[in-house]
């Protein structure tokens, strides 16, 4: 089936993003749709959506993933709520001009140093934490105490979807700012935002649950329903947005060539931020 003929369109005009948990993602009648177990059929409105974040549970066929990727939908395979990051598709929806403007921020002297001096002045926002230190060994995850090992676990989640937000956002979680030279480095310098308002409270609330044997999973759940019920997601996009803002670098315009809308809306639905 052939795309429809439109103009580029922000992806802040889209309905931003949805979780698909448990079914089967296939393409009937030329649509998008969630079969669940009792064969149910849900319509997901792929063409008007700016990410698809595929829960556990889920599985996917070669024509619905051809279909997003016309319709310009990022899809990322992700834990509950989030949590983690297993696989995406292609960052920016099949254009370039995102990852270039972020690679230009950091690789410029002057925009990069305001990006970096922007994140440090969120950070001191934000309220101290009074303990002893940061205790763990990457390769002995039970040799630390209950802190450190649920504040692992805890930015471990924190990652995940700091890391999705950063794909959907059109973006690159290896170009960093203040962390460089790693796979995640712009991912645990958005993370650090969000660290002492989220993983820390989280993991120091679980670390004190006496009557839990496995505190590492109660922190993964913890987490999980937490992003769920504060919308973690959609407060770490504009975050990016604003943190990368701070370059004065312009945000690239569309290019001709790329991937449109599939459903135009007539009414912005989405909140603004995210790639084009």
């Amino acid at each position: 089936m052939s795309r429809l003929e439109s103009n580029p369109i922000m992806i802040k005009e889209r309905a931003s993003m949805v979780w698909l948990p448990f079914g089967s993602v296939e393409v009937m009648d030329g649509a998008f749709v969630l079969v669940d177990k009792d064969g149910v059929r849900i319509q997901v409105p792929v063409g008007g959506l700016a990410c698809v974040f595929l829960e556990p549970g889920t599985r996917i066929t070669h024509e619905a993933v051809a279909l997003a990727a016309e319709a310009g939908c990022l899809l990322v395979w992700v834990g509950e709520g989030g949590t983690r990051v297993y696989s995406s598709g292609q960052p920016g929806g099949a254009r370039a001009d995102r990852l270039l403007y972020q690679a230009r921020l950091a690789l410029e002297d002057e925009p990069r140093l305001r990006v970096v001096r922007t994140l440090y002045q969120e950070l001191a926002k934000q309220y101290g934490l009074t303990w002893k230190r940061r205790d763990y060994n990457r390769d002995d995850f039970d040799a630390g105490d209950d802190a450190n090992r649920c504040l692992s676990v805890a930015n471990h989640c924190l990652y995940g979807i700091c890391e999705a937000a950063i794909l959907a956002a059109g973006y690159a979680p290896a170009i960093g700012f203040i962390h460089t030279g790693k796979p995640l480095s712009f991912v645990y310098d958005i993370a650090d935002l969000f660290k002492f308002t989220v993983s820390v409270p989280i993991a120091f609330k679980v670390a004190t649950y006496n009557a839990v044997a496995d505190k590492a999973r109660e922190t993964r759940l913890y987490c999980r329903n937490s992003f769920r019920k504060h919308r973690l997601l959609e407060r770490i996009i504009p975050a990016i947005e604003e943190v990368l803002s701070a370059g004065g670098l312009p945000l690239p315009e569309a290019h001709p060539e790329a991937v449109p809308m599939a459903i135009p809306n007539e009414e912005a639905t989405g909140d603004a931020g995210h790639r084009n």
